[in-house]
């Protein structure tokens, strides 16, 4: 499945950021670390000058994706008319069978973060929770069985 080009503003501005700071701050350091090992002569047994090479083309690796996604990426902000329902950047809480409250963000997939608890849209449970309201049960299929939530607030805010 091929996977979404939407993004928050936030998520843009932080690749965006990435991709500055690679091109403008630590590529032209590395470049400079490498010429230094390089005039130092034998580059075969020189480990400065291998890990630089390495790390320039880490970077230009990096640098490639992050310009080619930024152009193909669509910047979605929240609109008045969504409150109440469960779109793209909304803060969704919910309350699972067990009675465990968790707290999920919808994102794109390019700044999903579970340990934030930042899911993508791509995923089941995003996809699940798409257009529904507090108080709507919603059933998502998981590798563990069939998972049950209820939506007890949405949110295009951070809750505090």
């Amino acid at each position: 499945m091929a996977k979404s080009n939407y993004i928050t503003r936030q998520g843009w501005q932080a690749l965006d950021d990435e991709l500055k700071y690679l091109w403008r701050e630590e590529r032209p350091i590395v470049t400079q670390a490498v010429s230094e090992a390089a005039a130092m002569g034998d580059r075969s047994e020189n480990a400065e000058y291998i890990y630089g090479k390495r790390r320039l083309r880490e970077i230009d690796r990096r640098v490639r994706f992050l310009t080619k996604r930024l152009e193909v990426l669509k910047i979605v902000d929240p609109n008045p008319q969504q409150e109440g329902k469960v779109f793209f950047g909304a803060w969704v809480k919910v309350e699972n069978e067990d009675g465990e409250v968790n707290v999920f963000r919808l994102v794109g997939p390019d700044e999903f973060e579970p340990a934030k608890k930042w899911i993508s849209i791509d995923s089941p449970v995003a996809r699940a929770l798409l257009g529904k309201k507090v108080d709507d049960e919603v059933s998502v299929q998981t590798p563990n069985g069939i998972a049950t939530y209820w939506i007890l607030d949405i949110r295009y805010q951070p809750f505090d």
